[in-house]
């Protein structure tokens, strides 16, 4: 089985800074980790690898720290990593990151499973991985919560998976290859091994550009990104609400009027 685990670096969520010139997150310098919910999605890959053999492979787009994140995700148990890493990149929305992820997915070639986070912690926007299944054409379903089973053996070949809704679930079956998401409900992400620390320090990272990847300029970046932020600012402080003092039937009374009058 080969599996593809798209994952992000994000900044740590005490460690925010913004460009004022283009309202984008400053990632260069900045201390980030991996985006939680993508340790989920790296960790269910790591599991349907050691269930059906195969390979796993890891992709990430970001500035040259993100190679950290990709290095952290394969002491996890992930064969390979690929970083996508060229200035043309910067300043990408999700439209402009999922044709970059798409296309290095079809550079790579032949797979059965992609798998992300639900969202990414610094956007909260869970457009990516639907994004990447829409340029790839492949079946997708959000929010699974469990993988039922995986048919590698029919053909075509099927997974059946649990999607979590807000009053319950619903199962749905796919036709592999396909795309899915996941949330924190589907595992419990393993520490890294000693031995997985040291061959990921040692393993060799290859790096695509967009002359790998020969994707039309204006699809990329700022450029290539429909939505724009247009201001950043931080939402005045609320005024206090006002304090009724006395005895109680005195503050419902003063209540009731103070209600009475806003109504």
């Amino acid at each position: 089985m080969n599996i593809l685990v798209c994952v992000k670096q994000v900044p740590d969520t005490t460690d925010v800074k913004i460009n004022p010139e283009t309202n984008t997150l400053v990632r260069e310098g900045v201390v980030s980790i991996i985006n939680p919910f993508d340790m989920y999605a790296i960790e269910e890959a790591v599991r349907l690898k050691e269930r059906f053999g195969g390979e796993s492979t890891v992709i990430t787009m970001g500035p040259p720290q993100a190679d950290s994140a990709l290095r952290e995700a394969l002491s996890l148990g992930i064969d390979k990593a690929i970083h996508l890493c060229d200035r043309a990149f910067a300043g990408s929305d999700t439209w402009a990151t999922s044709v970059v992820l798409a296309k290095a997915i079809e550079n790579i070639g032949k797979f059965d499973l992609i798998i992300c986070g639900i969202q990414a912690s610094d956007g909260d926007t869970a457009q990516v991985g639907p994004g990447i299944a829409a340029h790839l054409d492949v079946p997708q379903a959000t929010y699974v919560r469990r993988i039922d089973s995986v048919h590698m053996d029919t053909e075509p070949k099927i997974m059946v998976v649990e999607r979590l809704l807000e009053d319950g679930y619903e199962i749905l079956e796919l036709q592999l290859p396909a795309l899915i998401t996941v949330v924190k409900e589907i595992n419990e992400p393993r520490m890294p091994s000693l031995r997985g620390k040291m061959s990921s320090k040692k393993a060799q990272i290859p790096i695509w550009g967009n002359k790998e990847l020969k994707i039309e300029p204006t699809q990329l970046g700022l450029d290539g990104s429909p939505t724009r932020v247009s201001k950043i600012y931080t939402p005045p402080q609320k005024e206090g609400g006002k304090v009724f003092e006395g005895e109680p039937q005195d503050v419902v009374k003063a209540l009731f009027e103070e209600i009475k009058d806003i109504l």
